[in-house]
């Protein structure tokens, strides 16, 4: 039962799609910045054991003295594991390769597919009164992304301009729906986003025009460019936003970021 004392929480968007090289950590990074340069509270939970969106926002290996394995499999608090970033309003939860054998110890546990819900719920989570909270999720369909899906209110997908894109859209669809018939019933699609979109290409927009055609009011109006600034800014461990805030990139972002704010509006309305 839900305690009516407690401030209502963060709104939970899974950033997730199991094709890899898509700008899912990309987006996660970079919307994560602009929705914290529109003065929103946002806390970026890194899942991927690569941990590119920790090395994304200038966290070393040696600062992860806590990370989001510990989040999960040791119910550390969350105090201990998130840190600040360079982008004022921007935390991150961080991961290191220790995440890597996850799923292997999640497969014995029984609540294996809560434990990040748990997590994100627990009483330490108030003092930081976070409007939004970003999980960066693994290229891959695995429990740690099951947990994802089952703490998060909503799934962004990024889905990248090339042939034959929709069709990995299917698999994620099925997961969701699974996830909503068995854990999480009012998870939702909170919108596709088109990413690496180049516009002298014919490919591109016929993948638009197909997506468009397909999936209807799902995909965001916002596109995302294939852009050099968004492939140099993490070689400087900072969001575009930073690194060229007039670039193509950072004005893609921050669009996305004002179209998913309006929509949460409208649905609060």
């Amino acid at each position: 039962m839900s305690d009516p004392s407690r401030p209502p929480g963060p709104r939970i968007i899974a950033v997730a799609n199991q094709k890899g090289g898509v700008g899912k950590t990309t987006t996660a990074i970079n919307l994560g910045a602009a929705l914290a340069e529109q003065g929103h509270r946002v806390l970026l939970i890194d899942l991927d054991p690569q941990g590119n969106a920790s090395t994304g926002l200038g966290l070393t290996v040696a600062e992860r003295r806590y990370t989001t394995y510990d989040l999960i499999l040791d119910e550390a608090e969350l105090s201990d594991v998130i840190h600040e970033t360079t982008t004022a309003n921007l935390w991150i939860a961080p991961s290191t390769t220790d995440l890597s054998s996850a799923d292997i110890e999640l497969v014995a546990n029984e609540k294996r597919s809560f434990l990040l819900y748990d997590a994100l719920r627990q009483p330490d989570m108030d003092q930081f009164a976070f409007d939004y909270v970003l999980i960066d999720c693994p290229p891959s369909l695995s429990l740690l992304t099951v947990n994802a899906l089952v703490a998060s209110h909503s799934v962004l997908v990024p889905l990248q301009s090339e042939f034959f894109a929709l069709e990995g859209l299917s698999q994620l669809m099925l997961t969701v729906r699974q996830v909503r018939d068995s854990a999480n019933p009012n998870l939702r699609i909170e919108g596709i986003v088109l990413t690496m979109f180049d516009g002298r290409n014919n490919l591109s927009q016929m993948v638009e025009e197909d997506a468009r055609e397909t999936l209807g009011e799902m995909v965001f109006d916002t596109i995302v460019p294939r852009n050099v600034r968004l492939s140099e800014a993490p070689s400087y461990a900072i969001p575009v936003l930073q690194y060229d805030s007039r670039s193509k990139g950072a004005e893609a972002y921050r669009a996305l970021a004002q179209e998913i704010v309006g929509r949460h509006t409208e649905t609060t309305r």
